[in-house]
């Protein structure tokens, strides 16, 4: 069954046809697979009143475990974001009552990003919802498939990433 990266490739094999454009027919879907999950992720945050990046903050909070307080230093690092992002994400969070932020009491000029009793319901209502989305995108792999796929994404990941 052709798709649009078929089509692409295609038009280049027509254009440039000594032109190995083979990585083309993996990263293309790759792309578009990422901007469909983001999109239907997109749409289960913003049924709960959230953006993937405030998800991101709440949800790293609520893994870091009770009392659900970090560094934002520790934050950025568990999130995978940078620190200048994460300012950004705390400001809008605390300006909605769902995160506070505390003096570190191990460090007099640091401070603690901890996750309020709203941030804390929220975040526990929406994760459901969440990875019941992840579910449905992925159905249409058996398991064994998911975690060959797994796999082969981790090697692309760490090949990219080195």
């Amino acid at each position: 069954m052709a798709d649009r990266v078929d089509r692409i490739l295609e038009q280049w094999q027509l254009e440039k046809p000594g032109l190995d454009v083979s990585p083309m027919a993996v990263i293309g879907r790759l792309s578009r697979t990422a901007l469909a999950v983001e999109s239907r992720l997109a749409n289960t945050f913003a049924r709960h009143g959230l953006d993937a990046s405030s998800f991101d903050v709440l949800a790293t909070l609520l893994r870091s475990r009770a009392p659900y307080r970090i560094t934002p230093a520790e934050l950025a690092r568990e999130a995978m974001i940078s620190t200048s992002a994460v300012a950004q994400r705390l400001n809008k969070l605390e300006g909605r009552g769902l995160i506070q932020r505390e003096s570190n009491p191990d460090d007099g000029r640091g401070t603690l990003v901890a996750l309020t009793g709203a941030g804390k319901e929220l975040i526990e209502t929406t994760l459901p919802h969440h990875l019941a989305t992840e579910r449905a995108i992925l159905e249409t792999l058996s398991i064994k498939e998911q975690e060959q796929l797994t796999e082969f994404l981790c090697r692309i990941d760490d090949a990219a990433n080195t």
